[in-house]
């Protein structure tokens, strides 16, 4: 199987084989196991077709044939399903707070995790820590590495496939531009594995709607914090034109100094995966706010965390929730405009702000019903995500999987 050496994954100007070989391939992902006759019936692609397609997916030896289905009249037909104990795939979460690095089977079931927390300092020491914590996820994993087919890499930034660069956008990281092409090429000198690159939200959102047991969802947004957004449109990935589609913030530098604004421009600034309750907390708590959190977090302020918060607000602290539905108003801002946009079926919340549940989840609703027309927002889902910290990884698995089967 031929994989394309850009280090980014396929998501513009694929071939009429390479879709089919998609659509196939997913659908018997999803299923399990099924014959040749329900593959065509659903994917649309005539029984002729199908058949080709499959027996070069056997001689490849990602599909095998699995005893017979039940007949309806005349010769029971063959079963196929995913050669599962054939090939493996991995994915990188490299997030703002943890790496994490999974392995999973085709079927994206997973085999194996490791997580660490995210090193201090410069990319070079995140790089080195990712290869650590690879060196580890594969010793536990226990197989051949050459079983392991793709790494693919969820990383935060803003793409740019034409520069091959990856930027930083959070400020105490100083916004530095890393190379993807470097950060896969390291991985592939050192594992001899394929390994792709693509924007953390953009993983976590393939992730979910591969994984999600709804399959009628076809267009979904991916919130991930106030860090980025991740688009499916038609069941697949929307990056844009140069990879960078879905980054939800904006850029409040010199150019707005000295104008006059209607509504305060900063506030729709880098507000960070906790959307900035941890440190509104701290200022609050200086000037003398009653509060539990400081309690919570064993009189520490340093040692306040938003899962501090999320415990407070569960245990009806006035300040915590206020933070709460505080964070949610401003989020709520930024998804009903999206919404309003895209008319999507399902926006699925992440990045850790959504287990604050549902004083945080119930807000946000509310808010984002609020700041969007009645059409849309009834035709949306508003959802928290179901992978939860494992989102961007397994999403980046997904993506691996998917990158494999277009390339059958």
């Amino acid at each position: 199987m031929a994989i394309k050496k850009d280090y980014t994954f396929t998501y513009k100007d694929i071939s009429d084989k390479k879709r089919r070989n998609l659509a196939i391939l997913d659908y018997i992902r999803r299923k399990g196991e099924t014959s040749r006759t329900e593959i065509s019936k659903e994917t649309g692609i005539n029984i002729v077709s199908v058949s080709n397609y499959v027996m070069s997916y056997i001689k490849k030896g990602l599909v095998m044939e699995w005893g017979l289905d039940a007949s309806t009249g005349g010769r029971r037909p063959e079963l196929v399903k995913l050669n599962l104990e054939n090939a493996y795939v991995g994915g990188v979460d490299i997030g703002s707070e943890k790496l994490i690095a999974v392995i999973t089977d085709l079927a994206l079931k997973k085999k194996t995790k490791v997580a660490i927390q995210r090193p201090e300092g410069s990319m070079d020491r995140v790089i080195e820590g990712t290869m650590n914590m690879l060196d580890k996820l594969f010793e536990e994993f226990g197989k051949p590495l050459s079983n392991i087919k793709i790494i693919g890499i969820g990383a935060s930034g803003v793409v740019d496939i034409y520069t091959g660069t990856i930027r930083d956008t959070s400020p105490a990281r100083g916004k530095t531009k890393t190379s993807l092409y470097n950060l896969a090429n390291l991985l592939e000198e050192k594992f001899n594995i394929t390994s792709l690159v693509s924007n953390d939200a953009t993983c976590a959102a393939f992730g979910e709607i591969s994984l999600s047991p709804d399959t009628e969802i076809s267009e979904m947004l991916y919130i991930y914090s106030d860090i980025g957004c991740g688009i499916i449109i038609n069941h697949d990935i929307y990056c844009g034109t140069s990879g960078s589609a879905g980054e939800i913030q904006l850029v409040i530098n010199n150019r707005t100094k000295g104008k006059s604004h209607a509504i305060e421009l900063a506030s729709y600034g880098v507000r960070g995966i906790d959307l900035g309750i941890v440190d509104k907390a701290k200022k609050l708590i200086e000037k003398g706010e009653a509060t539990s959190i400081m309690e919570l977090a064993g009189g520490k302020k340093d040692a306040i965390k938003k899962e501090t918060i999320f415990e407070a607000a569960r245990e009806n602290d006035k300040l915590a929730r206020e933070l709460l539905t505080d964070a949610a108003y401003w989020l709520a801002i930024k998804v009903a405009y999206l919404i309003n946009i895209f008319n999507p079926q399902l926006v699925m919340i992440g990045g850790g702000m959504e287990k604050a549940g549902s004083v945080f989840m119930d807000a946000l609703s509310a808010y984002i019903k609020t700041h969007t027309f009645e059409e849309p927002f009834s035709a949306t889902k508003i959802l928290p995500s179901f992978l939860g910290e494992d989102a961007i990884a397994l999403g980046a698995a997904s993506l691996g999987v998917r990158e494999l089967f277009i390339n059958a």
